[in-house]
C-alpha cells in the first residue's frame, strides 16, 4: 500500500520540463525515493490521469495561456514510459541507475510535448520564427532524508534544434498536513547554456530586421529562481488529485532580453491521476 500511495503522489503534480517554456518554472514533483524492492520489479505499474496549467504565453509574456496536458505512464522494475514525474515531462522513456531509501539516479530520453514557442502566440514574437519540438537526452536525481528532498536534472538537445542545455536544481520540503494531505514547498533554480538563452531569449541580426527589436546575444548563467508551493489529496488508495503554483524570476542576461515584458512569472495546475 505504501509503494502505491508513494507512487500515486509522483504522477499527480507533474511540474517543469512539460515544455521549453516552462523549464524555469516547474520544479520535480516527485515525492520519498520507493525502494526497488518494494515495487515488484517483475511487475507493470501504470497511471493515467490529466489536467491543465496556466502559464505565461512565452518565458517572458506578461499574457497567458491554458494547456491540456495528458498523464500517461508505465513502468518496470527499473524502466519507465511515457510521462516522468521526476524529470518533470510527459514524453519520455528511460532507466534508473540506483535507487535506494535515499538516493535515486535515472538516465532519460525526453520530447517536447508541447511546442515551446510560436511566433503567433505573441505580437512582441513576429519576425522572430517559431521554436520548433525537439529531444533531450540526460539525467536526473535526487536525495531525500526525512522531510527534504533535494533534485537536480540535466538535458540537452540532441536534434539540433539550438536549445542547448538546461540544468535544475532545488529543495524541497514536505509535511503530512492531514490523513490524505500532503503539502510541500521549496526553493530552486534554472541554468541555461549561450545556445538555450539564444535560442529562447536572443535576437539575431536577421530577427532584429524581421522584428524590429534591437540585436540581443545573452551568455550562459543562471536565467529563473524560483518557488513554489504544492498540495496533494489522496482520494483513494489509487486515485488522487493535485495543485501546484510556482513563482519564478528571470534573472541573468535572459531577463534583459527585449523580448521580456515581466521578468515575474507565476505557473498554475491542477491534476489529477489513477494508479494500477
Amino acid at each position: 500500500m505504501k509503494a502505491r500511495v508513494n507512487r500515486y503522489v509522483n504522477h499527480v503534480l507533474l511540474g517543469t520540463m512539460l515544455c521549453a517554456g516552462t523549464i524555469d518554472a516547474m520544479a520535480d514533483e516527485s515525492t520519498s525515493p520507493v525502494s526497488p524492492n518494494t515495487l515488484s520489479p517483475d511487475a507493470w505499474h501504470f497511471t493515467v490521469g490529466g489536467g491543465f496549467l496556466s502559464l505565461p504565453k512565452y518565458p517572458g509574456a506578461s499574457d497567458r495561456k491554458f494547456e491540456p496536458l495528458p498523464l500517461l505512464g508505465a513502468s518496470h522494475g527499473r524502466y519507465f514510459f511515457g510521462a516522468v514525474p521526476d524529470a518533470n515531462t510527459p514524453l519520455g522513456m528511460g532507466a534508473y541507475l540506483y535507487r535506494d531509501a535515499h538516493w535515486q539516479v535515472a538516465a532519460l530520453l525526453s520530447y517536447d510535448f508541447i511546442q515551446p514557442r510560436d511566433q503567433s502566440d505573441d505580437a512582441r514574437l513576429q519576425g522572430l520564427g517559431d521554436i520548433a519540438r525537439t529531444a533531450h537526452a540526460g539525467m536526473f536525481g535526487s536525495y531525500t532524508l526525512d522531510r527534504f528532498t533535494v533534485r537536480g536534472s540535466v538535458l540537452t538537445d540532441i536534434l539540433g534544434k539550438h536549445e542547448g542545455t538546461v540544468a535544475t536544481l532545488g529543495v524541497e520540503g514536505k509535511v503530512q498536513a492531514a490523513d490524505r494531505l500532503t503539502l510541500s514547498a521549496g526553493p530552486g533554480l534554472t541554468w541555461g547554456s549561450s545556445q538555450y538563452s539564444q535560442t529562447f531569449y536572443g535576437v539575431n541580426a536577421g530577427q532584429s530586421a524581421r522584428s524590429g527589436l534591437a540585436a540581443y546575444a545573452p551568455d550562459s548563467g543562471i536565467a529563473s529562481v524560483n518557488f513554489s508551493v504544492k498540495a496533494n489529496y489522496r482520494l483513494s488508495p489509487r486515485w488522487g488529485v493535485g495543485a501546484t503554483v510556482v513563482a519564478s524570476e528571470l534573472r541573468g542576461d535572459v531577463s534583459g532580453s527585449p523580448i521580456v515584458e515581466k521578468k515575474a512569472q507565476v505557473t498554475y495546475g491542477l491534476f489529477s491521476s489513477y494508479l494500477f
